[in-house]
């Protein structure tokens, strides 16, 4: 897929907003974290997964994220948490504050990242359930000279998500004889559209039964 880039400058797959505050001490204390592991297991003559820098502390990151944050709608969590540092801080996230908050570990140690979506069927298992938006992230690697696409939604039985620099390996391959679809377009803040619907609830459980279904096009 050919990505479009929804900036007017790179530099914005860089920037401090309001919902990607990579300049919050708690972000900033968990890029040191991740970066201390790494100088810490590269000391120790550990064999890291990737010599490009970027990419192993992007993997770290990704991890972090995937892992380590749950899923609100999976772990029955109530707090709609939109803002990367309350995604951290809480620790739960639905797929878009999960995706808030790798995009800030990613642009905390310099390394440009935006946010993506995909139009999804609301019941995978019918062809006929209503279309909503999932959101994941892509990242740019300096020394690829492009774009990877990558999900840390979190995973569950049927949900499979990895690193991969290569082939994509999604939480959700879309179906396109089902009507679903990957945009290709990169945001460098969250889509307004998006923004504007999960604000109208209180909790995650009344954000996941009122899902964003379309985007704005702006940030």
């Amino acid at each position: 897929m050919e990505f479009m880039t929804k900036a007017d400058s790179f530099s914005e797959y860089l920037e401090v907003s309001e919902y990607i505050n990579h300049n919050h001490i708690k972000i900033v204390y968990i890029m040191n974290y991740l970066m201390e592991l790494i100088m810490k297991d590269q000391s120790e003559g550990r064999e890291m997964t990737y010599l490009d820098p970027e990419m192993e502390y992007a993997l770290r990151a990704f991890t972090f994220v995937r892992d380590q944050i749950s899923h609100s709608n999976d772990a029955g969590r109530k707090e709609l948490c939109l803002r990367a540092s309350d995604v951290l801080d809480k620790r739960t996230g639905l797929c878009f504050g999960k995706s808030h908050l790798l995009c800030a570990l990613l642009r905390a140690a310099g390394i440009p990242a935006g946010l993506c979506y995909q139009y999804l069927r609301l019941d995978e298992n019918d062809e006929n359930s209503p279309l909503i938006l999932h959101g994941l992230n892509a990242v740019y690697f300096e020394s690829l000279g492009r774009w990877v696409r990558m999900d840390a939604r979190g995973n569950k039985p049927g949900v499979d998500a990895q690193f991969s620099i290569e082939e994509e390996k999604l939480a959700f391959p879309v179906r396109p004889g089902l009507g679903e679809t990957d945009l290709p377009f990169i945001f460098p803040r969250p889509d307004k559209g998006v923004i504007a619907k999960l604000k109208q609830h209180e909790t995650a459980q009344e954000a996941m039964a009122d899902l964003p279904d379309k985007i704005a096009g702006v940030c």
